[in-house]
């Protein structure tokens, strides 16, 4: 099982996360035999390169997931909602990374660093966190097995690139008319200008003012974390390319001081510890640009209450947040003998 390989499918291959699908599997020199990059149907026909070949990009439709073991989708709930089921029926193993199965009682949500174990019961189709959640749960783990977390205040500036391409593009065009005449004629990237300017609200608005973006950041992490843990969120969209930012706020039951709380995550997996006042080091979504890890930095008590800690997350919303995440748990499944 260990020399052995497999046939992946990347869904949306030609799109912002579905290229850092292929370049991840690359990185991590994941045992592929054959690459099968799938799009829609107008970018059938467009090659990729991967491992130093060309591949050709195939239409994702039935039949496209025949002899594929395990299928990496980055497409879209709509998308995903017809094709993961068939590809399971075709014989592959989806890993998803749209919100379309999160939810669902009967598929995993997995972070290989706090949950891997919850791969084993899975019926096909394995759901990829928001990148929002993931980076804030792989740093609230370790704090939890330590002194049982009661309370979650979070606040995420979150990039442009969480949008796709037309975000990026976006801010891109507002920035540049900005500094060449002074003035944004007009928003190019959401219903607001991104540019020098924060928009807070990330996806649509539901019940109680809470935006959707913000209810998955409640309700998945009670799913992959503890379904007592009480979560509240303000989700906000600043003008950065790549790295959501989250200030964090937790309630413990046992108390944690700073200092153990920085010897924890010091030697916790996926994380990288930058903490050092005295010499202002701290993470910034700039430096998460090249880097897999979450970066954890300005770790100080909450002295408004008995047991609490405020600490600074940043990580690469379409490496860890999105790509990669995925990646791991398709080696979290061969690690555990489940493909």
């Amino acid at each position: 099982m260990a020399n052995k390989k497999f046939t992946v499918a990347v869904v949306g291959a030609l799109g912002v996360v579905g290229t850092e699908m292929i370049s991840t599997l690359e990185r991590r020199n994941f045992p592929v035999k054959e690459l099968v990059p799938l799009d829609v149907a107008s970018q059938a026909g467009k090659e990729v390169t991967f491992q130093g070949k060309q591949w050709v990009t195939k239409e994702a439709k039935k039949g496209a997931f025949k002899g594929v073991d395990i299928a990496i989708f980055s497409a879209g709930g709509d998308a995903s909602a017809v094709l993961a089921p068939i590809a399971v029926e075709e014989g592959a193993i989806v890993v998803d990374n749209s919100s379309q199965w999160r939810m669902d009682p009967n598929c995993p949500l997995v972070i290989p660093e706090v949950n891997a174990k919850d791969l084993d019961w899975h019926k096909g189709i394995i759901a990829n966190p928001n990148c929002s959640t993931t980076q804030m749960v792989v740093a609230l783990k370790p704090l939890h097995e330590a002194a049982k977390i009661k309370r979650v205040v979070v606040s995420t500036y979150q990039a442009v690139s969480g949008s796709g391409k037309r975000a990026i593009d976006g801010l891109y065009a507002e920035a540049e008319e900005l500094i060449k005449e002074g003035k944004v004629s007009g928003p190019k990237a959401y219903k607001k200008q991104i540019a020098f300017n924060l928009i807070p609200h990330i996806d649509v608005f539901q019940e109680g003012g809470y935006t959707k973006e913000e209810y998955k950041m409640v309700n998945e992490t009670k799913k992959m974390l503890d379904p007592s843990i009480k979560v509240t969120a303000t989700c906000v969209r600043v003008p950065v390319w790549y790295g959501h930012s989250e200030s964090i706020n937790i309630e413990t039951e046992k108390k944690l001081t700073a200092d153990e709380a920085r010897a924890i995550l010091a030697k916790a997996p996926g994380i990288k510890l930058i903490d050092d006042p005295s010499k202002e080091l701290y993470p910034t979504p700039i430096e998460s640009n090249d880097e897999d890890l979450t970066m954890v930095g300005r770790i100080r008590e909450d002295y408004t209450i008995a047991n609490g800690l405020n600490f600074w997350c940043v990580s690469n919303n379409i490496r860890k947040g999105a790509a990669l995440n995925a990646v791991q748990i398709a080696e979290a499944l061969i690690e555990r003998g489940l493909v």
